[in-house]
């Protein structure tokens, strides 16, 4: 790799952790970035590459969000511990299943969840303590330990701003508190599918740790930002996130149409 493709890689790898901190989505800019800077690597290599340089970036978000805020472990704990083993079935099964079957299903989710973030100007600005009943806990952890750790072992990019909009949307978190509860699971999916893609031999491990270091950086900034702006700010960058998500997965499948 050449020294402008890997500075540009690297900067990638921090400008992900940075969203990723805040909002989820950082995938988004750092697979399509990998791609780019080693045209010839395998994609499955290049998913495992990705959560190799996640995992460290996820982790530090999740630690500095646990160490400033009141993390709800009663969700997080077992949302975390099923993403494990969901997130690693998912990893095992991507690359039997063609990403184009899920373009357009994901598109659609994403054009929803816009127009959902848009209609409703309150969510996720305060917190809703009344909606954490034990019905949506168990959906919660369900929805995020399951249905979307089974996403990212398969898929990847969007993984935590559905977490986001999933504990947002279930238990009444604000964004914040949201995006806290999705670091944490979101390092589960990650470690999950890490374990089967280095299984199996599908990780750049000496890349991999360069990126891993400039995502650790980004993600301490993110965390660091979104606490001391508020959920105000984490909804914007949560709303430019999901737009980008549409318009990329949009133009990808009209090139593929």
């Amino acid at each position: 790799m050449d020294p402008l493709s890997l500075t540009t890689l690297l900067t990638a790898a921090a400008m992900a952790g940075w969203v990723d901190a805040v909002v989820g989505g950082g995938g988004l800019l750092l697979l399509p970035a990998l791609l780019v800077a080693a045209p010839g690597v395998p994609v499955a290599t290049a998913l495992g590459t990705n959560k190799l340089a996640a995992i460290f970036g996820t982790s530090t978000a999740a630690a500095t969000y646990a160490r400033r805020t009141k993390l709800d472990w009663a969700v997080a704990g077992p949302a975390a511990g099923l993403a494990v083993l969901t997130a690693g079935l998912g990893a095992a099964l991507a690359g039997a299943v063609p990403a184009g079957a899920y373009r357009p299903v994901v598109l659609v989710v994403l054009v929803a969840v816009a127009v959902f973030v848009l209609t409703r100007p309150r969510l996720g600005v305060v917190s809703q303590p009344h909606r954490r009943t034990p019905a949506r806990v168990t959906a919660a952890v369900a929805v995020a330990g399951v249905g979307i750790a089974l996403y990212d072992g398969l898929i990847g990019p969007g993984t935590g701003t559905f977490l986001v909009l999933a504990f947002t949307a279930l238990i009444g978190a604000d964004f914040v508190h949201g995006s806290a509860l999705a670091k944490v699971v979101n390092a589960g999916t990650n470690l999950g599918a890490l374990v089967v893609f280095a299984a199996t031999g599908h990780v750049w491990w000496l890349l991999g740790a360069g990126m891993a270091v400039c995502n650790v950086a980004g993600a301490a900034l993110g965390a660091r930002m979104a606490l001391r702006r508020g959920a105000g700010f984490v909804r914007v960058v949560l709303l430019v996130v999901v737009l980008a998500l549409v318009a990329k997965l949009g133009y990808d499948q009209w090139r593929a149409a």
